[in-house]
């Protein structure tokens, strides 16, 4: 063990003829044993003050039928498992952007495999309409594509799909995008640095609760298992940190067959600690009815402590990393 380590638990421990007094009033300090009774007036004030009527009881993600479906997002581990190319990690940077927008809380999404530049590239797609290729290309591709000059338009609205809407989509969403952070971890990262880098955060933007996103946690584990031997113990510790840390954790996780769950439900028996489990599968007869690239995805709920079980339906739109809540 390290020695300064060694020291500083050698100090803070008493010695043995005090241990029992010492044990005593600590305890009595820390744990006060007061009946329900006593609380419950001061709990009932509590929920009197509560003026606005809630439909849900979390943070709302800007997908109505989700919301209703978990009870909005609540302190827990929700994970997210689907192939490859279904749109993952749009979704979870979506929902990020979504919950900044509408519940005014911070959130951070550790990357582990995409740029911060590619996840700043989809976000202005959605915002601005404009193609995540052409956005990769930069200004002077748009101009010259569009054949638009450089312009300030009054409304959004009246613009062409140009530069100038770009950066004015941009500008746009700077009240809710500084609530938003990147972080880029490199090879070899580890649940450690992660909640390390989460007690940073909590004390920059003063806030205790902050939606962590977590995308392809599976290389959390060791690299040296496989897939099926890493799921039980990321998602244990990860489940673990959710509890610690009293805030949600979204992680998104590949379905690689590599488990073989050929249905949904069976990833709920898989792993027990999650919270809430959802799979996204691509819904075929509805994708035929789509232009490609486009998606016609099933977002099943195969578990949910908090609320629903069931399915819902959302198109994906690859192009501007764009979910779309349709009716199923």
């Amino acid at each position: 063990m390290d020695r300064c380590l060694l020291s500083m638990i050698n100090c803070a421990l008493p010695r043995a003829g005090k241990m029992a007094n010492l044990q005593r009033n600590s305890m009595a300090a820390k744990y006060p044993i007061e009946s329900e009774g006593k609380h419950l007036d001061s709990f009932l004030n509590e929920l009197e003050r509560e003026h606005a009527v809630k439909e849900i009881s979390g943070w709302q993600t800007g997908f109505v039928n989700l919301d209703r479906a978990l009870d909005g997002i609540l302190p827990g581990l929700y994970l997210l498992i689907g192939p490859p190319t279904c749109g993952k990690t749009s979704l979870a940077k979506q929902l990020l952007d979504q919950l900044a927008v509408h519940n005014n809380v911070p959130g951070v999404f550790f990357t582990l495999t995409e740029t911060s530049k590619e996840l700043r590239i989809k976000t202005l797609a959605r915002l601005s309409g404009l193609e995540s290729r052409e956005i990769r290309r930069g200004s002077a591709y748009l101009l010259h594509w569009y054949g638009v000059p450089k312009a300030h338009y009054g409304d959004v609205n009246d613009l062409p799909p140009s530069w100038e809407k770009l950066k004015q989509s941009a500008r746009e969403a700077r009240s809710w995008l500084d609530l938003t952070y990147i972080v880029e971890h490199v090879a070899n990262t580890d649940l450690r640095e992660v909640e390390k880098c989460i007690g940073e955060l909590r004390t920059a933007t003063n806030s205790e609760k902050i939606f962590v996103i977590i995308d392809d946690c599976q290389r959390l584990g060791q690299r040296d298992q496989t897939l099926a031997d890493r799921l039980p113990i990321v998602v244990e510790k990860l489940q673990e940190m959710a509890v610690n840390l009293r805030t949600p954790i979204f992680a998104t996780w590949p379905d690689l067959g590599e488990i073989g769950e050929s249905q949904p439900q069976a990833w709920s028996e898989k792993v027990a600690s999650p919270d809430v489990i959802l799979v996204l599968e691509t819904d075929q007869e509805r994708t035929k009815k789509l232009t490609e690239p486009n998606q016609a995805l099933t977002l099943h709920i195969v578990k949910n402590r908090g609320g629903d079980k069931g399915k819902l339906a959302f198109d994906f739109y690859p192009a501007f990393s764009k979910f779309v809540e349709v009716e199923s």
